[in-house]
């Protein structure tokens, strides 16, 4: 994939992003989704292989179910503030941020961690994750088994 190809990933990412503060505002943000599963989205764990294709809207439910329980269990806050979208009415790309991997997710640092899924209408790119941690790769083959 050349530099022109992953422009529109890459400026979709780095773009405006507004964030879940609360658990209510995030089971909103799944039912629009779930509302828009035939939407072609792909899904993509960072530090695996970017998807090259779209998933099910059979896949696309199952992901957004595990998810949220594991942010639910994991993130063990009375808030959310680690699910951001680029809309909330119209969703076209979604962060959702590993709960054990945080770092300075909101606010700002010099190295921001990235994500560990993204939510997206556009095909991803690499985005040179370092590694998907153990954990967090057999969750994500589990899930997607065939």
């Amino acid at each position: 994939m050349n530099q022109m190809d992953e422009q529109p990933f890459r400026t979709a990412f780095k773009g405006t992003f507004y964030g879940v503060l609360r658990w209510p505002q995030l089971d909103t943000l799944w039912e629009t989704l779930r509302n828009d599963m035939a939407g072609d989205w792909y899904i993509y764990a960072i530090g695996a292989e970017p998807p090259t294709a779209t998933v099910s809207a059979d896949k696309l439910g199952e992901f957004i179910a595990e998810i949220d329980v594991l942010l639910h269990k994991e993130h063990e806050e009375d808030y959310c503030g680690i699910v951001y979208a680029d809309s909330f009415e119209q969703p076209s790309f979604v962060k959702i941020f590993d709960p054990n991997n945080l770092g300075v997710s909101c606010g700002f640092s010099d190295n921001p961690p990235l994500p560990g899924w993204i939510l997206s209408k556009i095909p991803p790119i690499d985005l040179k994750a370092p590694f998907l941690p153990g954990n967090r790769r057999r969750w994500w083959q589990r899930l997607f088994e065939t």
